[in-house]
C-alpha cells in the first residue's frame, strides 16, 4: 500500500511565505481613496498567490505531493466593497502559473471552505451564500486550469434540532447546486454532529466521494466505535473518480482538549489506522491536520522511518507493509 501525506496552507519552514495575508474591512474603509484601497487588496492577493507557488515548489522539492490551498488567497473576495474587481482576470497570470505547476508536477490539491459554508441550513440566505462561496472557489480552480480532481471539501452542516430533516433538506436542495460546483464537492464527517456513517449515507445518496476524518470519528463515533465495517464503503465512494481515497488525520491536543488538533501527529495512531486500511487493497492519500503544518509532516515521516514494515519512498510517501 502506497500512502502519501500532505499539509495545509502554511509552510512553517519557509520565511515570509503566508498564502493568506488579510485586509480587514475596517482597514479598507480607513483608506480614503477607494481605488487605492482596491489596489492594495489586489497587491495582497498577488503576494498570497506568489507565496502559494513558493509553497508548492517547496513541497515538491521536499517530496510532498498533497497540498491544501488557503481559502483566504484574496482578501475581501465576495464582499460588496470589491465587487467592481474581476479578480479572475486581474489575477489570471499568477493563478495560471499555480495551475500549470500543479499539473506539471502531478500534485493533488484541494480547498476546504470554512464551516459557514452550509448547504442544509433552514435559512435560504445561508444556503445561497454557501453556493456563492463554493462558486468562487470553483472560479479559482477553473482559472488555474484545474479539473474536478481538485476537490472542495465541506461538512454536511448543522442538525438544527432535527438531523433526519436536515439531511433530507440537503438532499432536496442538491438539485439547486450548479453542476460545475457539484463535480468538485466532497463531504467530510465532523467532530460533533454528523458521524462517519451519517456522512457516508449522505455521500452514497448524492453520489459524491467522502473524506474520512479519523480524529473527528474519535470525537464523534456514533454507534460505530470501530471503523472497520464501514471503511470499505467509504473508500468505495471514490471508485468513480481518478483519485485514491483521501483521509484526514490529526492527533488530539490533550484529553481535556480532545477536539483540538495537536502540534504534531502520533505515528503510532497513524499505523493503527493503516493496519486497518491495508486489507482493502488500495493506496491512500492522507492530509495531516496539525498545528505545525509541514513541520508536523516531516516529523511524522521521520518517526515512520523507524517503524517496521514502513519503507520511506520520498519526503511525503511511504510503502506500508506490502
Amino acid at each position: 500500500m502506497i500512502v502519501r501525506f500532505g499539509f495545509v496552507a502554511m509552510a512553517l519552514d519557509l520565511q515570509n511565505a503566508s498564502p493568506s495575508k488579510a485586509m480587514t474591512l475596517t482597514t479598507f474603509h480607513k483608506i480614503d481613496d477607494r481605488k487605492g484601497a482596491l489596489l492594495r487588496v489586489i497587491r495582497i492577493a498577488q503576494e498570497n498567490l506568489a507565496n502559494t507557488l513558493r509553497i508548492l515548489k517547496y513541497a515538491y522539492y521536499e517530496g510532498i505531493h498533497l497540498y491544501r490551498f488557503s481559502s483566504k488567497l484574496i482578501p475581501l473576495y465576495g464582499h460588496e466593497v470589491t465587487q467592481s474587481v474581476n479578480f479572475m482576470e486581474v489575477l489570471r497570470e499568477p493563478l495560471e502559473a499555480i495551475g500549470s505547476y500543479v499539473q506539471e508536477r502531478d500534485l493533488r490539491v484541494s480547498f476546504h471552505p470554512d464551516h459557514f459554508t452550509v448547504l442544509n441550513s433552514p435559512k435560504i440566505d445561508v444556503f445561497e451564500n454557501a453556493l456563492r462561496v463554493l462558486e468562487r472557489h470553483v472560479d479559482l480552480l477553473e482559472t488555474m486550469g484545474l479539473t474536478a480532481t481538485s476537490k472542495l471539501n465541506i461538512h454536511v452542516g448543522g442538525a438544527y434540532g432535527d438531523k433526519v430533516g436536515a439531511i433530507q433538506r440537503l438532499v432536496d436542495r442538491w438539485g439547486k447546486v450548479p453542476q460545475r460546483v457539484k463535480q468538485y464537492l466532497i463531504f467530510e464527517n465532523d467532530d460533533k454532529t454528523y458521524t462517519a456513517r451519517d456522512t457516508l449515507n449522505v455521500c452514497q445518496t448524492l453520489g459524491v466521494p467522502m473524506t474520512l476524518d479519523v480524529h473527528h470519528h474519535q470525537c464523534n463515533p456514533g454507534e460505530d466505535e470501530d471503523l472497520t465495517p464501514i471503511l470499505p464503503a467509504i473508500f468505495h465512494t471514490w471508485e468513480e473518480t481518478d483519485l485514491v481515497p483521501k483521509v484526514h488525520l490529526s492527533s488530539p491536543k490533550s484529553d481535556k482538549e480532545f477536539r483540538t488538533h495537536a502540534d504534531f501527529v502520533d505515528a503510532g495512531a497513524v499505523c493503527r489506522f493503516l493496519d486497518m486500511a491495508r486489507t482493502l487493497d488500495t493506496d491512500i492519500d492522507i492530509m495531516i491536520e496539525a498545528k505545525k503544518k509541514d513541520q508536523a509532516l516531516k516529523q511524522l515521516m521521520h518517526d515512520l522511518g523507524h517503524v517496521d514494515g514502513v519503507t520511506v519512498l520520498d519526503g511525503g510517501t511511504i510503502r506500508y507493509k506490502p
